[in-house]
């Protein structure tokens, strides 16, 4: 069954972007620091990246991230579909040949990406407040952390201003010399839906 799947990289004092993230400088200052493990020679960061490609199906990002980012220079995050929360499409990127869908709503993105996903799952990732959304919705079936071993000071906070207190119940912990990877199921949401 598709989960949704809340993945970010997050510092130690709680940002998934540095002071001054933008155009240009999609992380902000230090933010780069954040997905050093991507990119780093350990067998257990590359296998924690890889197995999480080969589980999507589709990817969700906010608008915001589309946009620092650049639009990843029409390459989104594993080449996979990717939906755009907007209530304003970008026109360049609305022909049938673009990677990314631009949809109206946190719900009505999770619905689309679980149609073309198949039997894989669904990332949320790249923004802290498509996650928070989600979370409120209570539509995120799974959280996984990429703690870094870095302190950013200030910049965008990973989740902030919940609605209501979620539970999480720890699947797995798996340390390696450039991060600790972090995986919960979430027990119980918002809206009163729990799950057992």
């Amino acid at each position: 069954m598709t989960k949704v799947v809340y993945a970010i990289s997050v510092s130690l004092d709680g940002f998934v972007a540095g002071p001054g993230d933008g155009v240009g400088n999609a992380l902000g200052r230090g933010g780069n620091a954040l997905h050093s493990w991507a990119s780093a020679p350990d067998d257990v960061d590359q296998r924690v990246l890889t197995e999480g490609f080969e589980s999507l199906g589709a990817h969700i990002v906010g608008r915001r991230m589309f946009d620092v980012s650049e639009a990843w220079h029409g390459r989104p995050p594993g080449d996979l579909p990717c939906f755009v929360v907007t209530h304003h499409p970008v026109a360049e990127w609305t022909d049938e040949a673009s990677p990314f869908t631009f949809v109206d709503g946190v719900e009505r993105a999770i619905d689309a990406a679980r149609a073309v996903a198949g039997d894989k799952d669904v990332a949320i990732g790249g923004g802290a407040s498509i996650g928070r959304q989600a979370l409120q919705l209570g539509l995120v079936d799974q959280i996984n952390v990429q703690l870094m071993p870095v302190l950013l000071g200030g910049g965008v906070r990973y989740i902030d201003h919940l609605e209501e207190a979620v539970t999480l119940e720890q699947l797995s912990v798996e340390p390696s010399h450039n991060a600790v990877h972090l995986a919960y199921r979430v027990i119980s949401r918002s809206r009163g839906r729990t799950e057992s």
